[in-house]
């Protein structure tokens, strides 16, 4: 794909921001190691202009090298052939482990939140060295070595953070699989990275409800006869779980046969640490690969100044570690500084709406980074819980998965934050490694809505779509690239690079193409605009799904919208909208009281043409229940695109939606309120 196919984005390159709200909100006073935005830019400068001295110094500050690197980056994008950190020797597990724990043993590592409150536990640094050093010990008894795949599909519990790290220590690369992934998703996975060893565990809990995992792995790896064996947790201890003598052995009896220590191996910067598969449209999903020295920087660099973390806080990551967002800023980022991490097993509405403000009242965090879409959900059900609880310890509170809208920022500063914390809306990839635009906690004023500015060493550019130039002043629209290597991006797609440089390296040369339309404002600050392939282009008019769908969420009704395109014999595309109604607004089922439908249909293309244009109006705005959503809280529009177009046979990969089984009910939608529809006229 040339740059010259990525089209859909806004005709006009000056349209900007255009409902969101302009006004700076300054950062909190206080001892932050960025404490302006001149000292920011003067540190961006640096790290753009001279990256071997600034990240070379960041380097060796930041981790402990085994053998120190001889050279800081070397490669380019347009080649694919990106390294950093050359000749230098680490080990991640040492350096988010062994250090702290020598010098502060007794300090926490990890709060674990389990879905039963009973059984919450506290890990220390020097606890987590010795659990990590037995697994190993196993993982190397069973022949795990430098360079070989081992699966982990497990929830997220402590288990599952010392089976990364002992996996690491071996100079081992772990391929992370999402415990809520089927038989059919991990099997693919575990395939396709070549895994010979599994760790699991027998049963997982989530909101009060039992997930057979155990009987889930011996489904998917049925015929699968390259794993040779498998490490089992008791998280329940139900009895009676099948175990495959020879292959299938109990956590707790082989790490009882490990000592306390076992020596992390020395490995290249540019050897791999981990595979973190992400979905396509079509085909299998793919291993994007991450580097030892390069991923790890960026993770400690981007926790410390995005953060502003500082040795004494305690930061809880509300994502799971089988996404990118756990294995950033759950695991690597925190430990690797030394800092507490609250790891979550269970979900924001078990037991009650008040479980996100009882986890923070009590270990006291100071950082929040959740998905918009927990935030949402609270809003709209939970939120009379927030006052029942003291969460005056908070001092920075992120936003990641998704742009979040103005109204919701505001909320969240408001109502979480009592507009005393910081709001870090935090924009990046799984091929990114680490944050690409955030603001600086402490340093850089924020905009509700807006990313900010590119992290130290993220080269932003905006790119015409049509003529595939940049565009270098402010107040223009168009997509998101990088424009210089950054240490933690992505080195390549496992057993695939072809695909990693037609992906991102081709769409423009010179440049990585991150897939997403941005605009940049008078002030230089970075407005994300959703993925370049959810853009509408209506009779020559290329339009923002995201500005469309800010128009819809105005509307009191409306509790979440999801605009795409279709194709359309007389416009070129037109713009199908589905819309989620707050409780009180609809009848329970979205297909019943057609009247009332009818009556908000209108009001909705009203208020759309009212506010863009009449180019802009739905074709039809389709009434459901949910929208699909991945677990990091995306929006999956390439299902209803394909849904809309009366193409549900060929939805493709389904494994990282989180609400799989709202499909059939979109269909139906879809059918009634419009497919029937078009058939009648």
């Amino acid at each position: 794909m040339t740059g010259r196919d990525h089209t859909k984005v806004h005709e006009a390159h000056h349209i900007h921001a255009r409902q969101a709200p302009q006004h700076f909100y300054n950062s909190q006073p206080g001892p932050a190691y960025v404490h302006d935005m001149e000292t920011y830019k003067k540190m961006y400068k640096e790290s753009i202009e001279n990256p071997e001295e600034f990240f070379g110094k960041m380097g060796r500050d930041f981790l402990h090298w085994d053998r120190p690197f001889t050279k800081v980056q070397s490669g380019s994008l347009e080649n694919g052939d990106v390294a950093w950190f050359l000749n230098g020797e680490l080990n991640a597990s040492y350096n988010c482990v062994d250090r702290h724990a020598f010098a502060n043993p007794d300090k926490p590592a990890l709060i674990y939140e389990a879905d039963d409150e009973a059984d919450n536990k506290i890990i220390t640094f020097g606890e987590l060295l010795r659990e990590v050093s037995k697994v190993a010990g196993v993982l190397k008894s069973w022949g795990v070595k430098k360079g070989d795949t081992v699966a982990v599909y497990l929830p997220m519990i402590p288990s599952t953070v010392i089976a990364m790290l002992a996996i690491a220590r071996l100079g081992a690369v772990h391929s992370v699989i999402f415990a809520g992934f089927s038989s059919g998703s991990m099997k693919d996975r575990i395939v396709d990275a070549g895994c010979k060893v599994l760790i699991t565990c027998d049963e997982g809990r989530r909101g009060g409800k039992t997930i057979h995992t155990k009987k889930i792995v011996d489904e998917g790896l049925n015929g699968v006869d390259s794993v040779s064996h498998i490490l089992v947790f008791q998280r329940t201890g139900t009895e009676g779980i099948p175990m495959k003598a020879g292959r299938d052995f109990w956590w707790h009896e082989e790490t009882a046969k490990q000592r306390g220590y076992f020596p992390p191996v020395s490995c290249n910067a540019e050897d791999p640490l981990f595979l973190l598969y992400t979905s396509g449209s079509t085909g299998s999903p793919k291993g994007v690969v991450h580097s030892t020295g390069g991923y790890l920087l960026g993770a400690a660099l981007t926790t410390r100044y995005v953060f502003d973390i500082h040795p004494e806080d305690v930061l809880f990551t509300a994502g799971d570690v089988g996404w990118i967002t756990g294995h950033t800023y759950a695991l690597y980022g925190p430990l690797a500084l030394g800092t507490t991490s609250i790891i979550f097993e269970s979900t924001p509405a078990y037991p009650d709406y008040g479980r996100y403000w009882r986890i923070i009242q009590r270990h006291k965090a100071t950082h929040f980074y959740v998905a918009p879409t927990a935030l949402r959900l609270i809003k709209r059900v939970g939120e009379q819980e927030i006052s029942k609880y003291d969460i005056s310890s908070l001092r920075v509170l992120g936003s990641v998965g998704e742009p979040i809208s103005p109204e919701l920022w505001e909320w969240y500063h408001k109502t979480i934050g009592n507009e005393n914390c910081v709001i870090c809306d935090t924009m990046w990839q799984t091929e990114s490694g680490s944050h690409l635009i955030a603001p600086l906690a402490g340093a850089v004023p924020t905009k509700p809505g807006s990313a900010s500015v590119p992290f130290f060493g993220v080269n932003a550019a905006i790119i015409d779509p049509v003529t595939g130039v940049e565009l270098p002043e402010n107040d223009v629209e168009g997509v998101l690239a990088v424009k210089s290597p950054w240490p933690s991006m992505a080195r390549s797609i496992w057993n695939n690079h072809a695909h990693y440089i037609n992906t991102y390296m081709k769409p423009y040369p010179g440049y990585y193409f991150t897939g997403d339309g941005a605009g940049r404002d008078h002030d230089g600050y970075y407005w994300i605009r959703g993925r370049v392939d959810d853009v509408v282009n209506v009779s020559g008019h290329r339009l923002s799904t995201a500005e469309i769908e800010a128009s819809l969420g105005n509307n009191e009704a409306v509790s979440e919208a999801a605009v795409i395109g279709i194709a359309d014999e007389l416009t070129g595309q037109a713009v199908i909208a589905f819309v989620s109604l707050k409780n009180s607004a609809h009848p329970a089922n979205p297909l019943e009281g057609e009247s009332t439908a009818d009556e908000l249909h209108r009001e909705l293309i009203l208020q759309v043409r009212g506010e863009i244009g009449p180019f802009a109006s739905p074709k039809c705005i389709i009434i459901v229940k949910d929208l699909p959503k991945t677990r990091s809280g995306k929006i999956m529009r390439r299902v209803l695109r394909k849904i809309a177009s009366n193409e549900a046979d060929q939805l493709g990969d389904l494994s990282t939606l989180a609400n799989a089984d709202i499909v059939p009910s979109l269909i139906d939608a879809v059918n009634v309120q419009f497919l029937e529809k078009l058939k009648k006229k």
